[in-house]
């Protein structure tokens, strides 16, 4: 079998504008018109290679689907915060529950940020291989009780997570022909795949605050394999432009999924492809409420250099790891800063003589 071209990593990219301003249509890669396919992909290409981040619309996620999960979720928000904690993710091991405000530090030297969350997985039991060995965030689902339909929630989740997941699978698609690969190239990464629903809302925060301190979510990039993320109508994610400096505002459209790349995909490619760094400041007054999903693939999948993202005799930059050692070092790392922030408040008021700060938790 004749070896696959290397891609040539030249050339003009799009602008911030167009590939952040103007979704992107994936109806193009349903249809047969392979013209106006073609051009989807070199799109898809020279985005994953400026900056690893697109707009999409045209997918096959019902918009009652998007509306319904978004509406749990602002419910779920609503409860009090005792009811939140009934089904905190510290009842089990395997990152599947709520999540206090100031729960993690992605970006250095900041506060603990301003969001708090709830995660949902795929649905399985205890008797699922995958919580039998203790596979990545693989365990049962906690679902609340006290909001108005807790089986509309359960059931509009589990729905919303099997349309998106199988979006994702349709982006990676479209990824593999950017790459000059087989469409069905990356088939085997998602046989069996993890992903993660992570329902977010953020307080707004005061005009005056210090933004060089106070984040939604801090300066990051994500550490799987590609994030779909709807957002509501309230904007605040800003897409940092590495040439200029600049921080772009990613305005909400309606319907859209931003879809970016992680750094496990980053180094996947050989750093061809790019995880770009990102964050969230909400100063519009709002509460704002977002929904990724985070695709991280089969967790036993071994990453190692993908085809045409390395010139005959380029060593690869990195060594071959699999999808649950990548996606597990990076939460480690995250919230490991919040804890450790944390600790340190507790010790230097207990130093003090003061009481705790309530930090963790803060409402």
């Amino acid at each position: 079998m004749t070896a696959p071209p290397i891609l040539d990593f030249s050339g003009a990219y799009l602008t911030p504008e167009s590939f952040l301003s103007v979704p992107t249509s994936l109806s193009i890669f349903y249809g047969n018109d392979a013209a106006a396919k073609a051009k989807l992909v070199a799109d898809v290409r020279q985005c994953c290679l400026y900056n690893g981040f697109f707009q999409i619309t045209g997918h096959r996620v019902p918009s009652e689907l998007q509306e319904g999960i978004m509406r749990h979720s602002k419910e779920f928000f609503s409860l009090p915060l005792e009811e939140k904690e009934k089904v905190s993710k510290n009842n089990n091991t395997w990152n599947r529950g709520y999540e206090l405000l100031r729960s993690q530090i992605l970006e250095p030297g900041t506060n603990p940020e301003l969001k708090e969350g709830f995660y949902v997985g795929d649905e399985i039991t205890e008797d699922h291989p995958y919580f039998v060995k203790k596979k990545l965030n693989s365990g049962p689902n906690q679902w609340p009780q006290v909001v108005k339909d807790p089986e509309g929630f359960k059931n509009t989740a589990n729905a919303y997570y099997r349309a998106a997941f199988e979006l994702a699978k349709d982006v990676l698609r479209v990824i593999a022909l950017s790459l000059n690969l087989d469409e069905s190239f990356f088939d085997d990464f998602t046989s069996g795949a993890v992903a993660t629903i992570r329902l977010l809302h953020y307080p707004p925060q005061p005009k005056d605050s210090d933004e060089k301190l106070d984040r939604g979510i801090g300066a990051h990039q994500d550490f799987g394999a590609i994030t779909l993320l709807l957002q509501d109508e309230v904007d605040g994610l800003k897409v940092l432009d590495v040439p200029t400096g600049e921080w772009f505002d990613v305005q909400p459209v309606k319907g859209a999924y931003v879809v970016n790349l992680g750094n496990m995909f980053m180094r996947w490619s050989n750093d061809k492809y790019k995880s770009n760094i990102h964050r969230v400041i909400n100063k519009s007054g709002k509460e704002r409420y977002s929904i990724p999903f985070f695709f991280s693939g089969n967790p036993d999948f071994l990453c190692d250099s993908l085809p045409n993202c390395r010139a005959e005799g380029e060593a690869p930059k990195y060594p071959p790891k699999t999808v649950a050692q990548y996606v597990r070092e990076g939460y480690q790392e995250s919230y490991g800063r919040a804890d450790k922030f944390n600790e340190e408040m507790r010790k230097e008021a207990e130093a003090m003589h003061v009481p705790v700060p309530a930090v963790v938790g803060a409402v």
